[in-house]
């Protein structure tokens, strides 16, 4: 595919983009799927939303191919930021993606996952690079660089973030549920505009139809 430099023109493949996911982690002890509650450690009043990217020139579309997710086109290389402050669950710094394989744990490429204050799942992939120093068990910071932009993974060769809203679930080996089961775009346009729409009601919801099975 011809590397496309012109946001507009960019925005334009994000309806022929395939589901991303993640790639294979460096990841925090698995817990039973069944046990899993989302329990904030932090009063709600202390929670900030930032928006994960930070560029002048960004497009959120609404809808994603075949699950809840967002992919958000911005230039490569441009600061891709923690969402909330929380720890990091998963770091996954090579691409292991594989051109033609069915959908599976290394489509994301190179990517970031979060457990925020607010006890829900963050994720974020086909990065350019993840920041020295964010690795499993790290504490971030609402707003902190984690990585870069990029087009790793099964990306389309179109340089967008990948974003997944979730419950921690097993925190690790679950990919279908990391890479998205609540749609983002009405939360990621809230911070987008400085507001702090929160997604916990939207996940805790989902969580108690689907039991973390996506």
């Amino acid at each position: 595919m011809r590397l496309v430099t012109s946001l507009t023109g960019v925005a334009l493949l994000a309806t022929c983009l395939a589901g991303c996911s993640a790639d294979e982690p460096e990841a925090a002890a698995q817990q039973p799927a069944a046990a899993v509650q989302i329990t904030p450690v932090a009063a709600a009043a202390t929670i900030k939303y930032v928006f994960p990217v930070r560029a002048s020139n960004v497009s959120v579309p609404k809808t994603h191919s075949g699950y809840p997710a967002t992919d958000i086109f911005a230039a490569c290389g441009k600061p891709v930021l923690a969402t909330t402050s929380g720890v990091v669950l998963e770091v996954s710094r090579k691409d292991r993606y594989v051109k033609g394989k069915p959908d599976g744990p290394y489509n994301g490429g190179k990517f970031v996952s979060i457990l925020g204050d607010d006890g829900v799942r963050y994720y974020g992939s086909h990065l350019s690079k993840v920041t020295k120093g964010i690795k499993k068990g790290v504490r971030v910071k609402a707003g902190q660089v984690v990585g870069k932009l990029g087009k790793t993974g099964n990306a389309s060769n179109v340089c967008h973030l990948h974003y997944g809203i979730s419950p921690p679930c097993k925190k690790t080996g679950d990919w279908k549920v990391r890479r998205g089961v609540v749609w983002p775009a009405k939360y990621l346009n809230s911070w987008r505009k400085g507001g702090q729409k929160s997604p916990v009601a939207a996940v805790k919801a989902w969580n108690r139809k689907h039991h973390c099975k996506a």
